[in-house]
């Protein structure tokens, strides 16, 4: 309760000078006091300060009786009592002024629809600057936000960024009392598609929107966070992605220029429509940018894609297939349904011949079978290398031998006897004189197959960016799935374009990746030891000179394998054949499914292609 104004006391709250004091007056009836003298309020803002004066500052009493100096010390009390509470209205004051919020923000326009622009403009800026932190926090989700800005950044492979805030209208539930502003925002994006130097990179310019709202019975403004604040159609199951687009294509043409399309090949008209879906970029077209939608799988979301930079343009695009293989090669498969055929310059890798005889499929090089007794070239690579046999040691080759318990049978109880040439073995494909080598071939297989025959990883040929492994031999093979795969069945699988290009190496000595366009890039292989390819180049053309491919027509510079693959649930085996002739730059391999003997099936079409060719 503030104390009773002693005399002199208004003076002194004035700040003036206090006059000395007069003789007491004389003892006065008791009465009511006078109530004291009410302060006048002064308008004031919250967060200014509060000046109070007071006789406490800039008073100069003068000397005082004892009687005086109790009153004054009294009214002295007084005056402190009220500075006091002017110090705590001050402080009460200073506390009550309040600090940007932890989140969102307090914005200071004359309308909701200045309101609404500031706290766009701050998220906005906050954005631009990177400080995602700060621009999530003015938003209602912040976490979630956080997590949007932070991907969008990372999926664009973002680099220069920039936002500006434009129209402002009143967004759907609007009212006085909680307004909502939706907001119109330019944004300006440099995005690519990787951060590498080879990235292709632009600019995405497009318009998005936001809507900025006001809590309720407070003055903090949000943004109401949503995935598609940062793009239009954005979800949480969707992500953004910078996608490079190939060239288009005009037409896909063989060596000679001649659309690919006109051999009426299967597999050559899925060529062509793939490499115009995925032309190369190094071959004088750049590719183009788009932004699209995506799943979290990485699947676009149809029409989801944002044009940024247009792709180039071949007016033709050249493969290497050349116009006399491949008619040799189509003429050749006409012999039987099923047949499949690829022909493969060995110097260089380039594929000179796909052709396909089996309905709409291109089992040419998408077969995935067991490649047979042509298996055996890399057997015997195998024994080759590991000092185990040459090409002239003798080697059993029983009718029968059991292996953990399974018993392999020669195909009619063939056999030969102890002291046979391992050369005649392969010639005749008498199979147990594989089969028994499996206690030293763990894992010999299929390092074989890729160390030195380039197998067993992916190939990219030159159809865009496309790869695939055209052939397989487990490597943890062992027991008896090892010595099946020995001579050729088993788990393996195989495809034509694989097994030529086993032959091709043999040629040359040397694995050249096969290829369709002139710049794929080719991955290599150790070279086949000099006596190693000495030794299989002997036994390949004891094939075609005393063996199952003597009286198929080859010529004398031929070296040839043959193979049958039985397949559990298919009527007939499967029918291969591989060859090469030195002479013509040629290896070729090809498969007949569901035919019979390789030297029945396999092995007359490849003799008519080379003798065409």
């Amino acid at each position: 309760m503030p104390a009773l104004p002693e005399a002199g006391g208004e003076q002194a709250t004035q700040g003036l000078p206090v006059p000395p004091a007069p003789p007491p007056p004389a003892p006065a009836p008791p009465s009511t006091p006078e109530p004291a003298p009410q302060r006048p309020h002064s308008h004031r803002r919250t967060g200014q300060p509060v000046y109070h004066t007071s006789a406490v500052y800039g008073g100069k009493p003068e000397p005082k009786p004892v009687k005086r100096r109790t009153i004054a010390v009294t009214a002295t009390g007084g005056v402190l009592a009220v500075l006091v509470v002017v110090l705590v209205l001050v402080l009460t004051v200073f506390k009550s002024s309040n600090p940007p919020p932890a989140h969102g923000i307090i914005p200071t326009g004359n309308s909701p629809q200045q309101d609404g622009q500031q706290v766009a403009s701050a998220f906005l800026t906050a954005w631009q600057e990177g400080d995602l932190a700060k621009a999530a926090n003015y938003t209602d989700q912040s976490t979630a936000a956080s997590a949007g800005l932070a991907a969008y950044a990372k999926d664009l492979n973002l680099k220069k960024f920039a936002a500006a805030p434009g129209a402002v209208a009143a967004a759907t539930g609007s009212t006085s009392a909680k307004p909502r502003e939706s907001v119109t925002f330019a944004v300006s994006a440099s995005v690519a598609t990787g951060g590498g130097t080879t990235a292709v990179r632009g600019t995405w310019a497009y318009h998005s929107s936001l809507v900025a709202y006001q809590q309720p019975n407070s003055s903090v403004w949000f943004v109401a966070w949503q995935p598609d604040v940062v793009a239009p159609n954005l979800t949480a199951a969707t992500h953004l992605a910078a996608v490079q687009v190939p060239p288009t294509v005009s037409m896909v043409t063989d060596a000679s220029g001649a659309n690919l399309t006109r051999y009426g090949d299967a597999g050559l008209a899925t060529i062509a429509g793939l490499l115009k879906a995925q032309a190369p970029t190094n071959e004088g077209a750049n590719a183009g940018l788009d932004v699209a939608i995506e799943t979290k799988s990485g699947t676009p979301v149809t029409n989801s894609e944002a044009p940024i930079i247009a792709p180039g343009n071949y007016p033709t695009l050249s493969t290497t297939i050349d116009p006399k293989a491949e008619t040799a090669a189509r003429s050749a498969v006409g012999a039987h349904k099923g047949s499949a055929l690829v022909a493969i310059q060995p110097s260089t890798g380039k594929i000179l011949a796909i052709a396909n005889n089996a309905q709409d499929n291109d089992f040419a090089l998408t077969a995935a079978v067991a490649p047979g007794s042509t298996m055996k070239i890399i057997t015997s690579t195998a024994l080759l290398n590991s000092g185990l046999a040459t090409a002239n040691t003798g080697v059993a080759c029983p009718s029968a031998l059991t292996v953990q318990g399974i018993t392999y049978h020669n195909d009619q109880g063939e056999s030969e006897p102890a002291g046979t040439p391992l050369a005649y073995d392969f010639a005749q494909s008498c199979n147990n004189a594989f089969s028994q080598w499996w206690p030293h071939l763990s894992g010999k297989l299929a390092s074989t197959a890729k160390d030195y025959f380039g197998l067993d990883q992916n190939w990219n040929i030159g159809i865009g960016n496309l790869t695939g492994s055209y052939f397989n031999a487990p490597a943890s093979a062992s027991g008896s799935e090892l010595a099946q795969e020995a001579f050729g069945e088993g788990q393996l699988v195989a495809s034509p374009i694989a097994m030529a290009s086993v032959a091709a190496t043999v040629d040359t000595g040397t694995f050249k990746q096969p290829i369709l366009t002139a710049t794929a890039k080719q991955l290599t292989a150790q070279p086949l030891p000099a006596a190693t390819d000495a030794g299989l180049k002997q036994m390949m053309r004891e094939v075609v000179t005393q063996g199952t491919g003597a009286g198929l027509g080859f010529g004398p510079t031929v070296y040839a394998k043959t193979g049958t693959a039985d397949i559990q649930g298919q009527e007939q085996p499967n029918s291969w054949l591989v060859a090469f002739d030195p002479t013509k730059d040629v290896a070729v391999a090809c498969l007949v499914v569901n035919a019979g003997y390789g030297a029945q099936f396999a092995g007359p079409e490849v003799a008519s292609f080379l003798n065409a060719y």
